[in-house]
């Protein structure tokens, strides 16, 4: 199927980094509710520790000099110490590990899924099928610059994505919809990685692995395959656009697939050509108006009639 060209520019700064700090802004409540589990708890909790840690070590520092201790305390055991530094950590695990598992219910835990996608990784390149929408597939493969390709062939613009990150075959999904992800492999271990949308799931060959996206935010997003797969791994980028649900349906149709629910035309009937048809057999068989009657005088004689003729 020949590639289209993007129509859909990315947004600055959204979907694909920007050589900034932190993460990239999420579009999804799992990405946000991540986000501020990271940014709000845990590297907070980071700093605490790190600073009280720092705190304690430039105590002991002055403290123990040696021209303020001349004398060593001979002491190697402390109760009270050691239940501390025994129960402090442990409550900092469990103040990680609550949010933590509350965080991976929602992520494993999906809401039904309004259509279904299968992702596939090939060395070097995604394959994307929609089997809920006709079972249509395209290929993405990472555009080149105007340079590296021969005159009259495609090559990447400002408005297909950034430099490594382009792609001539986008991966779209409707706004606001459960978009399931089917992920799996044709050679080796890949991995689908769209950080915008809090989203990396190994594709391992023969087997079939699972996650979903709810985006409600229209635009382009890129992410790349994040498992070492060969010399050209760094070269399959991943592009998403999301778009309304109307606009999708009509991408659908350009690709020759349907949307759930749509029938396609019907095909011409193969009793078409018969003479018998429902509409033309009536319920109570009747003798044709040419037909001649059935009486004795025109059926064929039997044996006994004609020898009764003879005689």
């Amino acid at each position: 199927m020949a590639a289209t060209p993007a129509v859909t520019a990315p947004n600055a700064g959204i979907g694909y980094p920007v050589g900034g700090k932190g993460i990239q802004p999420q579009v999804t409540d799992i990405g946000r509710e991540a986000q501020a589990f990271h940014d709000n708890w845990l590297l907070v909790l980071c700093a605490v520790i790190s600073l009280f840690v720092l705190g304690l070590l430039g105590y002991t520092m002055v403290r123990y000099r040696r021209a303020a201790n001349p004398t060593p305390s001979r002491n190697s055991h402390n109760t009270l110490i050691e239940v501390i530094w025994t129960l402090v950590p442990v409550l900092i695990l469990v103040a990680i590990a609550i949010p933590s598992m509350r965080l991976l219910k929602h992520q494993y835990t999906p809401p039904k899924a309004d259509l279904t996608v299968k992702v596939i990784g090939n060395q070097w390149y995604w394959t994307y099928q929609y089997p809920d929408n006709g079972g249509f597939e395209i290929v993405s493969n990472m555009l080149k610059e105007k340079g590296d390709v021969a005159a009259g062939q495609r090559f990447r613009t400002d408005a297909d994505g950034p430099p490594m990150l382009a792609v001539d075959e986008r991966l779209v999904i409707p706004a606001g919809k459960v978009v399931k992800f089917i992920v799996t492999s044709n050679d080796v271990i890949h991995s689908f990685a769209v950080p915008a949308f809090w989203t990396k799931m190994d594709g391992n060959p023969g087997k079939l692995n699972e996650t979903w996206v709810k985006v409600d935010r229209p635009g382009v997003y890129f992410g790349q395959c994040s498992e070492l797969c060969g010399a050209r791994h760094g070269y399959m980028p991943v592009a998403v656009e999301v778009v309304p649900p109307a606009q999708y349906a009509a991408w659908v149709a350009s690709k020759g697939g349907t949307m759930p629910g749509a029938r396609p035309a019907a095909a011409p009937d193969s009793t078409g050509s018969s003479p018998v048809t429902a509409a033309a057999t009536p319920a109570t068989a009747q003798p044709e108006a040419n037909a001649a009657p059935d009486t004795a005088a025109t059926r064929p004689a039997t044996t006994n009639q004609a020898a009764t003729a003879q005689n």
